[in-house]
């Protein structure tokens, strides 16, 4: 089994910065695709960040290239989410994830494994 606890969320004006974490206790931590999604009120979990494997390929939503960066630490089972230029339009509730289905990263329907979440607010 896989536990994820997130952190580091909170309430921003637009054009801050966050880094938040998603810490993971559990076997097989390298083997697995680890990836952050949000969702905003009324609106279904998106996909943001997805690192597959230890030192594996990383994918980004469109929305989020060029201001977010995913990486993740091995020795401390930790992966992170950069973000910075935050606009309104990255409120949400911000969960990491994890799959050893690394083909389907990008499906929310992959996951068994998750965070209980963290709030980013954006103000403009």
């Amino acid at each position: 089994q896989v536990q994820l606890v997130e952190s580091g969320g909170g309430l921003v004006q637009a054009g801050d910065s966050l880094r938040l974490s998603c810490a993971a206790s559990g076997r097989n931590f390298s083997i697995f695709a680890l990836t952050w999604f949000r969702q905003a009120p009324g609106k279904e979990r998106q996909f943001v960040a997805a690192i597959l494997g230890s030192g594996g390929s990383i994918h980004y939503a469109d929305s989020v290239k060029g201001r977010f960066t995913i990486s993740r630490d091995d020795i401390k089972s930790t992966i992170y989410l950069q973000m910075n230029d935050l606009k309104p339009e990255d409120t949400a509730i911000y969960y990491c994830a994890a799959t050893a289905r690394l083909r389907d990263y990008m499906y929310v329907s992959a996951y068994g494994y998750w965070g209980q979440g963290t709030q980013v607010s954006v103000s403009s």
